[in-house]
């Protein structure tokens, strides 16, 4: 798979935002969810900052970067030494960002990812189960996903959290967030309480809905940890469960892990 990313020069820190309003695609391309397209890339580089040891000088993987919500905001944070990559489904989303954000640094690198997905991309011809990161072993600092395993089948995030592990330095970290059942979003769910009821079981994981399978999926907290562990990724304490299920406390909408690797794959 070849990037479709220009080869350009790097632009000066101080040259990067002369017109911040080229940085907001316009409102009728954004489909990377509700909520205001700035603020929620702003909190998340906040919970970067917060939570993870993510430097300015680090290498940075964005798995299902969209239209650019979480690149915008590290344009300001990453370094000349420091570099982005991101990867979609969506054809829109990628020229947007490479039209808009590589343009302003030649250190942020976009891909399209031609592969299967029955929302945004039916004809695709690579299934996630057989995707292979187009990257190095150990290539990244940092590596996160946002409401991405929300949308995927177990036998997809299996593939891609083994991908994570493969292109991860080891101690470097990844912030995935996830709908989790554990017993208090569950009590939650039970009780009628939760704003995502997630009512049909499929034994370790549940659907919001059976027609369209990947609108949004939870899965049980025991089988997330394994799968964590069987790619030898720790998780960093405390998992900082989200306010899907109206638990508190809370600090975002869903669930948001801190992993890191410990140690190469055999």
């Amino acid at each position: 798979m070849r990037p479709l990313v220009r080869k350009l020069y790097y632009l000066p820190h101080d040259l990067l935002h002369n017109n911040d309003k080229d940085l907001v695609p316009p409102k009728g391309n954004i489909f990377v969810g509700s909520g205001d397209f700035k603020e929620q890339g702003e909190r998340f580089l906040k919970h970067f900052k917060e939570w993870t040891h993510l430097q300015a000088n680090h290498k940075i993987l964005d798995i299902g970067c969209g239209i650019g919500r979480m690149a915008v905001p590290l344009l300001d944070f990453l370094n000349e030494e420091g570099e982005y990559y991101g990867f979609d489904i969506v054809p829109e989303g990628i020229e947007w960002c490479q039209q808009n954000i590589t343009k302003r640094n030649a250190n942020f690198h976009f891909q399209l990812a031609d592969i299967q997905n029955p929302l945004y991309n039916i004809d695709g011809k690579i299934k996630s189960t057989e995707f292979v990161f187009p990257y190095e072993d150990e290539q990244f600092d940092f590596v996160f996903l946002t409401s991405v395993f929300t949308h995927m089948m177990p036998e997809d995030v299996e593939r891609y959290l083994s991908e994570i592990s493969r292109v991860l330095k080891v101690g470097g970290q990844c912030l995935i967030t996830w709908f989790i059942l554990d017993e208090q979003s569950k009590a939650q769910i039970q009780n009628g309480k939760s704003e995502m009821p997630f009512t049909h079981e499929k034994g370790y994981y549940r659907l919001m809905s059976e027609k369209v399978e990947t609108a949004n999926i939870a899965y049980e907290w025991e089988y997330v940890k394994n799968l964590y562990k069987s790619n030898n990724i720790s998780i960093l304490e405390p998992a900082r469960f989200g306010w899907w299920s109206k638990r508190e406390p809370s600090f975002d909408f869903q669930d948001i892990l801190i992993g890191q690797k410990t140690s190469k794959l055999a």
